[in-house]
């Protein structure tokens, strides 16, 4: 399964550790992270998928490839700045969203719009949104897994 992984691009210590932990779980389950490929969250949640044989794609906001974090294996340059932000979601076949702020936000409204379910730890709360709010990766791996088969 594609897993589109979304948050912040400048985050904290703990910020870094969840997703990394996430990326870990993601790769030891056999998915594919797709995120935005650049850093704060895309880079840990890619070096955790990394770490445990994972692959991972990298939806760059530019025109180069090469901007991608160094965790990215396939990284796929758009020039669309942050209009990629509805390419990212697009790409899963569900999301996990962490932390973050208004590109994580329109992330969640394009997997809304697209209809993929989203998976929500540490994350935003929005109405008229079905978000499964969990409290650990385990859990958010279990959860996505579970609406993808729905």
């Amino acid at each position: 399964m594609r897993v589109s992984v979304i948050g912040g691009g400048t985050i904290t210590d703990r910020e870094r550790a969840v997703a990394e932990d996430v990326g870990r779980e993601l790769g030891a389950r056999g998915h594919t992270v797709v995120c935005g490929g650049r850093g704060g969250t895309m880079a840990a949640v890619c070096q955790g998928a990394k770490a445990e044989g994972g692959t991972t794609i990298g939806i760059l906001p530019g025109d180069r490839r090469g901007a991608a974090n160094e965790y990215v294996d396939v990284p796929i340059a758009t020039g669309l700045g942050h209009a990629r932000n509805a390419l990212v979601p697009m790409n899963g076949d569900g999301v996990i969203a962490l932390s973050g702020s208004a590109g994580t936000l329109s992330e969640i409204g394009f997997a809304g719009i697209y209809g993929r379910p989203v998976v929500g730890l540490g994350t935003h709360e929005i109405a008229d949104l079905e978000i499964e709010v969990v409290e650990t990766p385990a859990e958010a791996a279990r959860a996505l897994e579970a609406a993808v088969s729905e």
